[in-house]
């Protein structure tokens, strides 16, 4: 089976990332937007577009009727929910399989298990993955909390069980700190998602986010396409990402890649997925599946030489996987940096008109952007405009290659991020590879003084 038309249920540079591995594969696209993207790239390209809404993502972007109405007036075999908004959502899967579409993910059943951080834990133990030391599962009281903070020993971390991107995470030093920290965490639990329940893990002083690549098809093979170091982080959101990780060597990649392997193999997986992991003192400890493509996902594409969403596309077709894990390459190494509408400074969303724009180019430079001369990036969605990404045949010549794409990268009219990737490639720390998850914080803190 092949698909012949397929939704993108999505906006951006993401959309036109699913459109030209559409276009490539001779599948027809449906562009769906709300009438502020009305001129988005991705809106321009795809051979049909859909109009779900105005701005307000919960009125278009996450307006299921609206997205399984526009598939079926289009005569969509497929959608692809791209990341972020409807993506890892489960309810969205089975409405789009209810509605006789094939959803480009996995499963209903294991984005609901590893949606839920406590059973996503519960499942990674079974499954053999290590983990950080934590409550079996969520803890109710403050008691219950008092208690296993106390055995687990200081400092840990709360966390919000239907949490993500930093939401609903307080950090206790002491049983002293403890309450404010449980109640804290309940309530931002209870405002962001609707579900005050919490669990405590022991919290690790200097660890670095590694996250491991995996796709598995219908037929019960699952791969692994190595590692991506995402610990370049500001409020638990990730600001660089590269690949291979400078903490690992090949023997630590290998292990670590198969165990995962296995695992989405033992679950049935189908589809491209993430484990991530906290990783301290040569020991790794899981901290989440993402069911999802990766913002970050051409790091992998450009050391494998691997087009992970075509590959997503091609097994939710029904297709095997085209490759085995033996016939994974690692090739060099690569970079990449997301760029926000957002001042440098202090962060301040920057959305308007481009002025301006030219990217950069020559050997081994990818930017992913669905930015053009007189584009207006509209204030009501995610602050992400552009992704460079730079490959090199080592770690040192990507750095390089990727300090002088920084400075050829022109973009007018709206404040952006480029100025603080152009610091950061020059800190000694982020040079030599020597950097954790708490390094940026830090160094934003100092550029302040």
């Amino acid at each position: 089976m092949s698909f012949e038309k397929v939704l993108i249920a999505n906006r951006g540079e993401i959309a036109l990332r699913i459109h030209r591995a559409c276009r490539e594969m001779g599948i027809k696209t449906v562009a769906v937007h709300s009438t502020a993207d009305a001129d988005a790239m991705h809106v321009k390209l795809a051979d049909e577009s859909v109009c779900i809404g105005p701005p307000a993502p919960r009125d278009s972007y996450l307006n299921i009727p609206a997205i399984l109405t526009a598939a079926t007036i289009t005569g969509a075999d497929a959608i692809h929910p791209g990341v972020g908004f409807l993506s890892e959502n489960a309810h969205f899967a089975d409405m789009v399989s209810e509605h006789g579409f094939t959803f480009i993910g996995p499963s209903a059943d294991h984005i609901r298990l590893m949606g839920d951080k406590v059973q996503a834990k519960k499942a990674a133990i079974e499954l053999g993955l290590p983990v950080v030391p934590g409550s079996d599962g969520a803890v109710e009281t403050l008691d219950e909390a008092q208690k296993t903070a106390d055995d687990m020993g200081y400092p840990v971390l709360i966390k919000a069980a239907a949490g993500g991107g930093g939401r609903g995470m307080k950090v206790a030093n002491s049983s002293e700190e403890l309450p404010n920290a449980f109640q804290m965490a309940r309530s931002e639990a209870k405002a962001g998602f609707g579900d005050d329940s919490v669990y405590i893990e022991k919290y690790l002083g200097k660890p670095r986010h590694i996250e491991i690549q995996v796709i598995g098809d219908q037929h019960g093979n699952a791969v692994h396409l190595g590692e991506r170091d995402c610990s370049l982080q500001r409020r638990h959101q990730k600001v660089l990402e590269e690949g291979p990780s400078p903490a690992l060597n090949k023997e630590a990649r290998d292990q670590i890649g198969m165990r995962v392997a296995n695992a989405i193999s033992k679950m049935g997986y189908s589809s491209a997925g993430t484990i991530e992991f906290l990783y301290e003192n040569n020991e790794f400890y899981f901290i989440e599946m993402n069911t999802r493509l990766q913002v970050e996902h051409p790091v992998t594409e450009l050391i494998t030489g691997i087009d992970v969403v075509r590959e997503q596309i091609r097994v939710a077709a029904g297709s095997p996987l085209s490759f085995s894990q033996s016939e994974v390459e690692f090739q060099g190494h690569a970079i990449e940096c997301r760029i926000n509408a957002e001042s440098s400074v202090d962060f301040r969303p920057s959305p308007g008109r481009i002025e301006g724009y030219h990217a950069p180019g020559g050997l081994g430079v990818r930017v992913d952007s669905g930015l053009y001369s007189g584009y207006s990036i509209p204030p009501y969605y995610d602050s992400l405009i552009a992704k460079l990404i730079v490959h090199g045949a080592n770690r040192n010549e990507c750095m390089m290659r990727l300090r002088r794409a920084l400075e050829e990268f022109v973009i007018q009219g709206v404040e952006t991020t480029i100025p603080l990737h152009r610091q950061l490639v020059a800190a000694s720390d982020v040079m030599d590879g020597s950097y954790d998850i708490r390094w940026l914080e830090k160094f934003l803190e100092e550029q302040k003084r």
